[in-house]
């Protein structure tokens, strides 16, 4: 056979290029009009040549698209070429997101039954690793170790697992190859792990500070303001690595610079749960009174407070594939909540737990797993984010048993249908199919990237590290108009009236110069005369005498210094209630004198509205 085809010469490598004429850029397709001669011609690579082209998004001078817009009207040259430039860019944009559109094929598959009394959840694991294949069947696996309880944490990209046991046993590595990066015994209470930008690096929260250690397990740098820390979590955007331990202090420290950029006291004591919004990088706290709480790092206190459970909670999870709308909590009461994160208005859906109090993980497609007792519930949409008053367990997707107890987390890996679980025996893995996100995107989280595309992605987030300010409960106020000053320039309810058109006493109270503190003791002079009813009529200068008694012009400038051009909530509270009880004064020594008439109350009374 390999004298056929040498004879036939169809398999040879190219010696010369072909020579095309020069105003084409390819040749086109058709018999050729030139005898080819039979020492530099290759017939395979003419027969492929003649009848083949590169797609339009590869070729390096393809032509414009005809829908772009041409700016033949325009007189300036280098104007029409730029604005002819531009919409050219745009239309063959558009032509490539929809190729993109339709690369994008592959769909999170999911379990379906035939009939109405099958169930999913009796589907085993050995039947659901036979119908995925031989590449789906290696996330079915057990890594039996004897250092647990054992958590897990996965990289952004889903390649490379990190194990931390609580005697000391940490290891890293790529789960799809089998290659060990770092194993170590550190022979000291270890608590949790997470890793930094990536598999290079991973920080571990140890017995009584943080450690960071390189891939290779080195000890890079012990961050010794971190102390007994419980939980751990990396935000990717911000570098910022948070943890939170038994002194109840949140800390969080940019990895790109080795500072901390600032630390809250909780006031609630230890912590042992935690977890971030990936939608806008909020920490989610769960503490041992019940109640969960909202962090950022330019709030000295909790955005959001709220009382989930009657006992300590022991996890904490956001769903990634809403935008971060819902968030679950599980306490050590045995309920499971799942909770609408726009109007913290009651739990959308609540039920019991087995086995006591459980630990959660959304997926990228918004399944959730609990696991509790001795074994892993998974539930997904729309039964878990449908609103349901009654205390009843939502329709079960997937379980499976887990013999060793306890069950200390429970992680899915991204862009894959594997959930990972850790318990006192090792770490086991199980394929929950449609769980993943089926398409990834290279320039966030490359599964397959290189040593080469990494450094790349690293500058790059680097340079668009975004600053700690930026993260609060609504990101879509960044570009957004500032809001009306508070301050006005109404007189008399006018508000159209310039500032340089107002009256001069009016230019300055809004400008904060006035002095008011004249008038205020003029007419608590005037209500204390009012009040002894005197009734001989004083002179302007015995006014002026009373008025600046005790009071000299350092005083008077000291006062006036004092005073802060700033409207104060409670200030005005104040004087409004203080002009309510005066006015009440007024109208009780108008009815005493007979003046006035009391009020009689009628019937419609219960109707009007308190003020």
């Amino acid at each position: 056979m390999d004298s056929l085809i040498a004879k036939a010469d169809a398999i040879r490598p190219l010696n010369k290029k072909r020579r095309t004429e020069k105003h084409e850029s390819r040749p086109k397709a058709g018999p050729s009009k030139q005898p080819a001669s039979t020492k530099d011609a290759d017939p395979t690579a003419s027969s492929v040549s003649q009848h083949t082209a590169l797609p339009r998004s590869l070729r390096p001078s393809s032509p414009p698209p005809e829908d772009a817009k041409k700016y033949s009207h325009i007189p300036n040259k280098k104007l029409r070429t730029q604005l002819t430039r531009q919409s050219t860019q745009n239309a063959r944009a558009k032509k490539l997101v929809k190729d993109a559109e339709l690369l994008l094929t592959e769909e999170a598959g999911v379990m379906e039954v035939e009939g109405e009394l099958e169930k999913t959840w009796r589907v085993g694991q050995d039947e659901i690793a036979a119908a995925a294949g031989q590449q789906g069947a290696q996330g079915r696996q057990e890594w039996k170790m004897d250092g647990g309880p054992y958590r897990t944490r996965y990289t952004r990209n889903g390649r490379h697992i990190a194990v931390v046991g609580k005697k000391g046993h940490v290891a890293t590595f790529d789960w799809q190859t089998g290659t060990l990066h770092a194993e170590l015994q550190l022979r000291e209470t270890c608590r949790d792990i997470t890793f930094l930008q990536d598999h290079s690096h991973f920080a571990v929260a140890q017995n009584k500070y943080v450690f960071i250690y390189d891939r290779d397990g080195v000890e890079l740098h012990k961050l010794k303001s971190h102390i007994e820390p419980t939980r751990l979590e990396f935000l990717p955007y911000h570098w910022l690595l948070v943890s939170i331990g038994n002194p109840g202090y949140l800390k969080y420290q940019d990895t790109s610079t080795g500072q901390v950029v600032v630390e809250h006291r909780t006031k609630l004591g230890a912590c042992h749960t935690i977890c971030q919004n990936p939608h806008n990088a909020v920490i989610h706290l769960g503490h041992q009174n019940g109640t969960v709480t909202l962090w950022t790092p330019n709030l000295p206190h909790p955005a959001v407070r709220l009382l989930a459970h009657l006992g300590p909670v022991s996890s904490v999870s956001v769903d990634p594939s809403t935008g971060g709308r819902y968030m679950a909590t599980a306490g050590q009461d045995g309920t499971v909540k799942v909770w609408d994160c726009r109007n913290w208005k009651g739990a959308v859906r609540t039920w019991n737990a087995r086995g006591g109090s459980a630990e959660l993980e959304w997926s990228q497609k918004g399944a959730l797993a609990v696991a509790s007792g001795g074994s892993v519930n998974v539930y997904t949409k729309p039964s878990i984010q449908t609103p349901f008053s009654a205390t009843v367990s939502p329709p079960l997707y997937l379980t499976h048993a887990v013999p060793h107890r306890p069950l200390t987390s429970v992680r899915f890996c991204p862009f894959q249908d594997i959930l990972s679980i850790g318990h006192s025996a090792g770490v086991s893995s199980i394929l929950v199919p449609g769980s993943g996100e089926p398409n990834f995107d290279s320039s966030e989280a490359d599964p397959f990237e290189n040593k080469k595309a990494r450094r790349e992605r690293e500058v790059k987030s680097l340079l668009d590290k975004i600053q700690p300010d930026a993260i609060t409960l609504d990101p879509s106020f960044i570009g957004s108009l500032a809001p009306p000053p508070k301050l006005s320039t109404a007189v008399d309810g006018a508000h159209d009236i310039p500032y340089a058109r107002l009256p001069r006493y009016e230019r300055l109270r809004v400008s904060g110069k006035a002095d008011e503190t004249e008038e205020g003791d003029e007419g608590d002079a005037d209500g204390a005369e009012g009040e002894a009813g005197s009734k001989h009529a004083t002179s302007k200068a015995e006014k002026e005498k009373r008025k600046m008694r005790g009071k000299n012009k350092s005083l008077k400038r000291y006062l006036r210094k004092q005073r802060k051009n700033v409207v104060d909530p409670r200030a005005l509270a104040v004087k409004k209630k203080l002009e309510k009880e005066k006015e009440e004064r007024r109208k009780a020594r108008a009815i005493a004198t007979g003046q006035e008439e009391p009020h009689r109350y009628s019937a419609l009374d219960r109707f009007k509205r308190s003020n």
